[in-house]
């Protein structure tokens, strides 16, 4: 396997890289810089837009531009104007909460989980039970999964979509749900794979690739691993040079690149000048692996 450096301008909190199968671009957030990024490989080409706030994630629209949980909201992301419409506000009882990370269901639903008040110079310091999982369907409802979550973190479905897979960062472990498809339902909560920390590192985003083996950024290690979720088997390694990766996705024509995203936040001056290329989007070629296209909100 082949890492290089994709985009080499470091954000501070890169996050939720979403492969648009139909443009053939790339979407990515700065979580703490307060932007979404839309990028295209191909051309080099990057649109840049500022929010007005945290932003956790973000996913096209399939009607057009985007659909983004940002602060404690959803809201529609226009491309041509850059304008922000809020569609629904969440966690209204706790004004220091925030939305992390987020994806779509097969079925366009986008499903996003927040945090408790963080500790800006260390990320992993927050408050505990404070988040939720929240889905946004469709019809613009918005109904909460769960609560009492520390750092909602990566979501990824099986394809035959009867399972779906979650992180809870601070458990250092991956749960799985048997997910009611047409409802978007979850139920019988269960712990598929467990880490050891610090050597594993703190499990972050995460992406499947066509044979069923989970991708997760291990953020504290500087590392992807491919798990086998049937058996919480650790299988592969990719490492990088930035030792806090936090999400990845499969892209690209042929869906065999990953894309990696990674953070400088909470660093020094001292600890960003010993990792440079903290904060900077990579990409994994000569995988033999494939992943499948991201899902547009479809409402």
């Amino acid at each position: 396997m082949a890492v290089s450096v994709a985009i080499d301008e470091p954000g501070m909190l890169l996050e939720s890289p979403h492969w648009d199968d139909r443009t053939g671009t790339l979407l990515y957030v700065d979580h703490m810089g307060q932007r979404v990024h839309h990028w295209s490989p191909v051309t080099k080409h990057k649109d840049t837009y500022d929010i007005d706030c945290v932003v956790g994630a973000v996913v096209p629209r399939e009607s057009g531009g985007a659909v983004v949980a940002a602060g404690t909201k959803f809201a529609f992301l226009d491309f041509e104007t850059g304008k922000l419409t809020s569609v629904a506000t969440v966690d209204q009882h706790k004004p220091t909460n925030r939305f992390n990370d987020g994806k779509c269901d097969a079925a366009g639903r986008f499903w996003a989980g927040t945090i408790g008040k963080v500790d800006e110079g260390a990320p992993t310091q927050l408050e505990r039970k404070a988040g939720s999982l929240y889905c946004l369907h469709t019809a613009g409802i918005v109904t909460k999964a769960f609560n009492e979550v520390d750092l909602s973190n990566g979501l990824t479905w099986t394809s035959d979509n009867s399972t779906m897979y979650y992180i809870d960062s601070l458990k250092y472990s991956v749960d799985a749900f048997d997910f009611d498809m047409p409802t978007g339902t979850l139920s019988n909560r269960r712990q598929v794979m467990a880490f050891n920390p610090p050597v594993d590192g703190m499990p972050d985003g995460m992406c499947l690739d066509t044979d069923g083996k989970v991708w997760i950024a291990m953020y504290g290690a500087g590392q992807v691993l491919q798990v086998d979720p049937s058996t919480g088997t650790q299988l592969r390694s990719v490492k990088f040079p930035a030792p806090r990766t936090t999400s990845c996705c499969f892209g690209g024509p042929n869906l065999d690149v990953m894309y990696v995203t990674s953070t400088r936040a909470g660093y020094s001056p001292e600890e960003i000048q010993q990792n440079p290329l903290s904060g900077c989007l990579f990409q994994v070629t000569e995988m033999g692996a494939r992943g499948t296209p991201g899902v547009c909100y479809k409402g």
